[in-house]
């Protein structure tokens, strides 16, 4: 039971800090440097490990099919079956598993050693409100920067798709592209993991900047706080992949 209460505890607490945090989200709109700036910091510095694993998967996912296909003798649907892997699934899944290792917890262990070095209570002194200048900025920025990362990730990955398929594989080019272009439905299938990546994105920011803002201020707590980012947010990713899965194609 008393583990039952800490958790609707922190839950009660994590959503009054999502409500205070949104409604401080149009004033960034006028000081929106605030906001550009974090997101080179999670956006930019997360860059290069998405595109090398994007590739990397796109590469291995391409190796695999293409194994799988030619028992059946429909290797010319490599392209369409990458493409889908991606758009759908992978793209937005490990994008967002990759976005929370690097870019999640490096926002939770940045505000929690301001929590730990009275940066925030030096804020609220000079009647600064932390939420609007510190946690709105880095969780709007998450925000935004993972749908975009997810849309590079799954872009990179049909590249390494296409190098494998066809220039390892020797899978025509043209059947590769034609199936994609034929078969690949932009509401059904693009439109379904941009709005992943988009609630994704939602939550892995959300659970972030509140790790940081509620953990201990301590160089313990900090970095239990930081370990709890990474796990939190990688099971809420998948449990509401499954639930938008069900939902979207039901």
């Amino acid at each position: 039971m008393k583990t039952l209460s800490r958790i609707l505890t922190r839950l009660g607490r994590g959503t009054i800090f999502l409500a205070r945090t949104l409604a401080a989200i149009p004033q960034l709109f006028v000081r929106f440097g605030l906001v550009t700036k974090q997101l080179h910091s999670v956006g930019v510095h997360t860059l290069i490990i998405i595109i090398v694993a994007g590739l990397f998967v796109g590469m291995v996912l391409a190796l695999q099919l293409h194994y799988t296909l030619t028992t059946f003798g429909a290797e010319d649907t490599l392209g369409l079956l990458v493409d889908l892997a991606l758009v759908r699934e992978l793209g937005p899944v490990v994008a967002a598993l990759l976005f929370a290792g690097r870019a999640g917890s490096a926002l939770t262990a940045e505000i929690g050693l301001m929590k730990a070095t009275e940066q925030l209570s030096g804020l609220e002194m000079m009647a600064v409100d932390p939420i609007e200048r510190i946690i709105a900025p880095r969780f709007f920025a998450g925000f935004l920067a993972l749908p975009l990362l997810a849309a590079i990730f799954s872009a990179v990955g049909i590249l390494g798709g296409y190098m494998v398929g066809v220039d390892l594989l020797g899978v025509d080019a043209g059947a590769f592209w034609s199936q994609i272009q034929d078969k690949v439905d932009f509401y059904d299938d693009v439109l379904n993991g941009i709005i992943k990546s988009i609630v994704f994105g939602f939550i892995v920011s959300w659970i972030a900047v509140f790790e940081g803002y509620d953990c201990v201020p301590t160089s313990e707590g900090v970095a239990r706080a930081t370990t709890r980012t990474v796990v939190n947010s990688s099971l809420a990713v998948l449990g509401m992949d499954f639930v938008l899965t069900a939902i979207m194609f039901n």
